[in-house]
């Protein structure tokens, strides 16, 4: 079971020896990088390469580490007494499986996605630590441990926006993805829009390239925020000669797809501005 990459994910050689290592390690792949570097694309491209399912637990900043485990519907069961229904009797009723349960409970090997885990509480990674290691827990309200079938592949994603425990990072198998360089740049555009004509690609990644280098420039833009400038670059029909900018119209064509927020619009106004008064 070896992980190269697809026909639609260009996945760079330190990318694929780290997938393929935590495979073999059986340890979490923890998997960080700027956001829209194709971190949470990544697991979908592994099981659609290995032949496995993918099961996806998306992290948000209310998600408790027991919610990928299950949840126990007290209230719902109390109501249900209260009318008299039969299947209080049965505790399993009121038992709502998680993600994780899902993933140790299903017939074959699958991989398991727990998206931006950097969102949650803080003590969310240390909570999953025996979980994660053993691959087992136990449920209280019904007394059964719930084992992995089959040890799952799983990648964990962080935007970076917090640092996780020590406890936890020791268990996983870290790789951090780079921003794309030039010719790699030129690889995924191949795979998602081929066919663009050579000299419009040229001068895009040639200002895209100049944008993100900008110094002072917030939020740099990503790599699925290039892929979208471009469509509307396609959509609209614009050749190299359309692109190119002057002193009056610095901000990129269509920049509301790579600038995304006031201040580096601004940037970009005031660098026009000072660019005219140095011309005189």
């Amino acid at each position: 079971m070896k992980f190269n990459g697809s026909a639609r994910y260009v996945a760079p050689p330190d990318l694929t020896v780290a997938v393929n290592a935590a495979i073999v390690l059986e340890r979490p792949l923890l998997v960080k990088g700027e956001p829209g570097t194709g971190k949470t694309e990544l697991a979908r491209e592994i099981a659609a390469s290995l032949g496995l399912p993918l099961i996806e637990w998306h992290v948000k900043s209310t998600t408790k580490a027991v919610h990928g485990l299950y949840e126990y519907d007290a209230v719902g069961r109390l109501r249900d007494s209260q009318l008299g229904d039969a299947r209080v009797h049965d505790v399993g009723n009121y038992i709502r499986r998680g993600k994780l349960w899902e993933a140790f409970e299903a017939a074959q090997k699958v991989v398991l996605l727990i998206d931006e885990i950097d969102k949650a509480d803080i003590e969310f990674p240390n909570d999953l630590l025996q979980e994660l290691d053993r691959m087992e827990f136990f449920v209280h309200e019904t007394g059964e441990t719930v084992r992995a079938r089959h040890r799952p592949i799983v990648i964990i994603t962080s935007n970076n926006e917090k640092d996780l425990p020590d406890a936890f990072l020791r268990r996983c198998f870290f790789h951090f993805i780079r921003f794309p360089d030039e010719e790699t740049l030129r690889a995924i555009v191949e795979v998602h829009l081929p066919g663009l004509r050579t000299a419009v690609l040229n001068e895009a990644l040639a200002q895209f390239m100049e944008i993100r280098e900008t110094p002072g420039l917030k939020k740099k833009p990503s790599t699925s925020e290039m892929l979208d400038w471009l469509k509307l670059i396609l959509a609209e029909d614009l050749g190299p000669e359309d692109l190119r900018r002057g002193a009056k119209d610095i901000l990129p064509k269509l920049h509301g797809a790579l600038l995304k927020n006031e201040q580096d619009v601004h940037l970009f106004e005031r660098l026009a501005f000072m660019a005219r008064r140095d011309r005189g």
